[in-house]
């Protein structure tokens, strides 16, 4: 049997402080590399970085100098990590999840399971 191919399950939640809501899921990426999922949050700090408060950007920025060798190395490890930034009442949150990539089924190279027979597609009028 093949191994299953190993990566990482970004996502970025931002959740309001002032208004106690729960965090709403913007944006997610799969990543088949420590190199490749740190990179995705680097590279939205540094296009977010112009627009965000003093306290924020220094945040953003000393993750960029000084953390984001301890998230690559824990990644290494395979171990989570996250990264936050509070810009005013707003809380935005980079995550990092080693993961398993299961193999998605073929629909014309392969036989499928009985239960992909299943499914009905919805009848637009």
């Amino acid at each position: 049997m093949n191994e299953l191919p190993r990566g990482y399950w970004c996502e970025c939640w931002t959740q309001n402080l002032s208004k106690d809501q729960q965090p709403t899921l913007h944006a997610s990426f799969d990543a088949y590399s420590a190199a490749q999922a740190d990179r995705w949050i680097a590279i939205a700090l540094r296009t977010i970085s112009p627009a965000l408060d003093t306290s924020a950007s220094e945040q953003a920025w000393e993750w960029l100098y000084e953390g984001r060798i301890d998230t690559r190395r824990a990644l290494l490890r395979a171990e989570p990590c996250s990264v936050t930034v509070d810009q005013a009442d707003t809380r935005i949150t980079w995550t990092v999840r080693p993961v398993l990539f299961l193999p998605l089924a073929h629909r014309q190279g392969s036989e499928l399971p009985a239960c992909a027979y299943d499914f009905k597609p919805q009848q637009t009028d």
